[in-house]
């Protein structure tokens, strides 16, 4: 079954330029117009929707509105956020509310498909001599099949950039990743992207963490040079 993507953007021309390229791809997409009918249409279409597509300037419910709502209910399902406001509070704000990546107006439509067939693979499982690798790290489960982190048996709902980051510091306890190493796994295409997107990531990692975890602090940072998973700290 093909991936299907779902198009949130007001601007008729530009979702249905996306979705010619989505079909030439073999992905299948659906387009909403309005922000305020896209948790309506998730309710009934979730579970068969394999990314949202948002752009941040809709009628009704805006973008970064939608994409802490989506993230909230559906924490695994993959947000492209579209923008053309480039600021950068924007971007990170975006970030801070769940998004897995951001594409800035004017756009390539081929810039469009790689990301979104990018961030597909970043939510593919890895696989370990044909098996799926999973972890368990004094009370921390990595499930790469389910892309599920558990902390005690409880589902601490990350997104696909933080399991992915989380699974990295895991292979190598106690070593140090620099932002840039950290960068160098979340976007493998190579894209500048600011070191304080690292950080907002791993800002929003350990507070769920500690949502579960209170008394533990797994994820380190070590002053001018990046972060560090210590299981038993």
């Amino acid at each position: 079954m093909s991936d299907t993507v779902l198009i949130v953007e007001d601007e008729p021309r530009i979702a249905e330029l996306i979705a010619d390229y989505l079909q030439a791809d073999a992905m299948a997409s659906h387009w909403l117009d309005h922000g305020d009918r896209v948790m309506a249409w998730l309710a009934e279409h979730a579970d068969a929707t394999s990314l949202v597509l948002l752009d941040i300037m809709l009628p009704g419910r805006d973008g970064l509105a939608l994409c802490r709502d989506i993230r909230a209910r559906y924490p695994r399902l993959p947000i492209i956020m579209l923008t053309a406001r480039v600021e950068e509070i924007d971007r990170l704000l975006g970030l801070e509310l769940g998004a897995d990546d951001y594409i800035c107006k004017p756009f390539s439509p081929r810039e469009v498909i790689a990301r979104i067939r990018a961030v597909l693979r970043r939510m593919a499982p890895v696989e370990n001599g044909g098996a799926v690798a999973n972890a368990a790290l004094a009370g921390l489960t990595l499930d790469q099949e389910g892309w599920r982190a558990l902390a005690d048996n409880r589902d601490l709902g990350l997104t696909a950039v933080e399991f992915q980051l989380l699974w990295v510091m895991t292979r190598s306890p106690g070593r140090i990743f620099s932002r840039e190493q950290l960068m160098d796994r979340m976007y493998r295409d190579h894209r500048i992207v600011s070191e304080r997107t690292v950080d907002s990531h791993i800002k929003k990692l350990r507070r769920k963490i500690a949502d579960i975890w209170p008394e533990r602090d797994i994820i380190h940072s070590v002053y001018g040079v990046g972060y560090k998973y210590e299981p038993r700290a």
